[in-house]
């Protein structure tokens, strides 16, 4: 039985996850954030006053992982983190101003990484792509 890496979906995939995030890596390096530390500042924009825990779930890291983030994004003074209000084990997190800031000067860089990353492929086939991928995903569930 014969297995080619080069035409492996996984392989493939792995591929151009690791070329986005280090191209990431290195537009984002004029702010000191990093693709990790997008994702969370991208989910908080979108929703402040997730703990930790709803937070990993969301940007899909383990919660060890997720609080090494939110630590080197406190140091940085781009988030806070609050007692949460019901259950005092946990916390809130929430954007500072600076962090707020970041918004603007962050998603037209990603959004144009993108367009790049998408060049000479019809939005009706990125759509196909995205549920395809979506739909795999699913599939191990």
């Amino acid at each position: 039985m014969e297995f080619n890496l080069d035409d492996s979906l996984g392989f493939i995939l792995n591929k151009l996850n690791t070329k986005l995030k280090n191209e990431l890596l290195q537009r984002l390096k004029e702010y000191d954030v990093t693709p990790e530390q997008w994702s969370v500042l991208n989910r908080l924009w979108v929703q402040e006053g997730i703990t930790p825990r709803e937070l990993s779930d969301i940007i899909f890291k383990d919660k060890p992982n997720t609080n090494r983030i939110l630590e080197k994004l406190q140091i940085k003074k781009l988030i806070v983190r609050k007692p949460h209000p019901v259950d005092k084990r946990a916390f809130q997190i929430f954007l500072t101003k600076r962090g707020w800031t970041l918004k603007d000067k962050l998603i037209p860089i990603v959004t144009q990484l993108l367009e790049e990353t998408t060049i000479g492929i019809s939005k009706s086939k990125i759509l196909d792509i995205k549920k395809l991928l979506n739909q795999m995903y699913d599939n191990l569930k």
